[in-house]
């Protein structure tokens, strides 16, 4: 996300999304809107684009986390059109695949991880 970020700033984006639904599940977490978590990303270096992130969870819980871990795993098309763009992006990369029902999951084959 911090270098989707980064290229969105550049205007350098390709085919990415800055904020994608994933994004703004994080953005919500990190109780931050998506300009500056951008204006951070472009301007901070890694270390100190980490130290502010812990910062913005430092009073979260253990709890907080899996929360969080386990909604994005989970993220899944929402609407019509959503799903739609789903099946087209899986059935781009591998039609016969019924079981990828998750962003995560999409993304994961996708990038060839699964």
């Amino acid at each position: 996300m911090i270098d989707k970020a980064r290229a969105c700033k550049k205007n350098t984006l390709g085919e990415y999304i800055y904020p994608c639904p994933l994004d703004k599940m994080i953005l919500e977490f990190l109780n931050v809107d998506s300009d500056t978590f951008m204006d951070k990303a472009a301007s901070f270096p890694e270390a100190t684009m980490e130290e502010w992130v812990e910062y913005l969870v430092q009073d979260k819980s253990r709890r907080d986390f899996e929360k969080i871990n386990e909604a994005i795993l989970n993220a899944s098309p929402e609407n019509d059109e959503a799903r739609e763009k789903f099946k087209n992006i899986l059935y781009s990369i591998a039609r016969n695949r019924d079981d990828i029902t998750s962003w995560a999951e999409l993304i994961d084959l996708e990038e060839g991880r699964m």
